[in-house]
C-alpha cells in the first residue's frame, strides 16, 4: 500500500545531510514551508545550497536558516525585499555566496530539470552581468543566453491539501514554484494543511501528482510569517 505520510515534521527532514541542495517553495510568505524549514534548522544540516525565489524575511523561516549559518549558497531572484535584513548581513559578512537568477529563468531552469532537458536559450539577461561567461547564440536575429537545468536533492513545499499518495493542491498564489520544485528534486517533502483520504481530492483538480512527492506531513495550523515578523519572533 502506498502511504507517503510521515508522523511528524522532524521525521520528514531527518535524512537531509550537510551539503544538500534544497529547493524551498514560496513567493515571500505565500507558500513558504516555514515549519519544514524550522525542522531543518533543528536537524542541524549545514553547508546547504538553497534554491528559492527570495532570501527570507524577518528572523523566521528561510531567514532563520540563513541566520543560523546553515546556508553556504543562495540561488534566488530577490535576495533583498521588505524585512530581509538577515540576508544582507550574512552576505556582506562573506558568510554566504549568491547566484541571482531572473524569476522566469529560475522557473524554467527548474522545469527543465524536472522534464529531463539539457538546457534552453533565453533572451533574458542578454547584455547584463548575469550573462557573463555564459554561452550566447543568435537565433532569428535575436541574441539568447544558454541556461542549464536546476536540480535539487530535496524540495520543501507547502500545500493546501494532500492525500496519502502525495497528490497535492495549493491555496491560490501559494502554488507559485511548488509544482516545478517537486519535479526538479530527487526527493520532495510536503507540509499540507489538510491530509484527506484517497478520493478526497477530485482528480481534475490535482496540481502536483503524487509521483513527484516522497513524504507528506500534516501541519493544520501553519505559522503566518507576516504575523511572526510583526511580533518580532525569532527562530529558534
Amino acid at each position: 500500500m502506498i502511504d507517503k505520510r510521515v508522523a511528524d515534521i522532524a521525521e520528514a527532514v531527518a535524512d537531509i545531510p550537510d551539503g544538500a541542495t534544497v529547493a524551498v517553495g514560496g513567493f515571500g510568505e505565500a507558500g513558504s514551508p516555514t515549519e519544514l524549514i524550522h525542522a531543518l534548522i533543528d536537524r542541524g544540516a549545514r553547508g546547504l545550497t538553497v534554491i528559492a525565489n527570495n532570501a527570507g524575511n524577518g528572523h523566521v523561516g528561510l531567514a532563520a536558516l540563513l541566520e543560523q549559518g546553515r546556508v553556504a549558497r543562495m540561488i534566488c531572484t530577490y535576495p533583498r525585499s521588505s524585512h530581509s535584513e538577515v540576508f544582507e548581513a550574512v552576505y556582506r559578512a562573506g558568510e554566504v555566496a549568491l547566484e541571482v537568477v531572473p524569476q522566469g529563468t529560475l522557473a524554467e531552469r527548474l522545469r527543465a530539470a524536472g522534464a529531463g532537458l539539457g538546457g534552453f536559450y533565453t533572451p533574458t539577461s542578454v547584455g547584463t552581468p548575469l550573462a557573463d561567461g555564459k554561452e550566447t547564440r543568435a537565433i532569428g536575429g535575436r541574441d539568447y543566453v544558454l541556461e542549464y537545468p536546476l536540480h535539487a536533492d530535496f524540495a520543501l513545499i507547502k500545500a493546501e491539501r494532500a492525500d496519502r499518495w502525495g497528490n497535492l493542491t495549493y491555496r491560490l498564489a501559494a502554488r507559485n514554484f511548488g509544482p516545478l520544485m517537486c519535479m526538479a528534486a530527487a526527493a520532495t517533502i510536503v507540509q499540507a494543511r489538510e491530509i484527506v483520504e484517497l478520493g478526497g481530492i477530485d482528480p481534475e483538480t490535482v496540481v502536483t501528482p503524487g509521483i513527484f512527492v516522497d513524504r507528506v506531513v500534516g501541519v493544520p495550523d501553519p505559522i503566518s510569517e507576516r504575523a511572526a515578523i510583526l511580533r518580532g519572533d525569532r527562530y529558534p
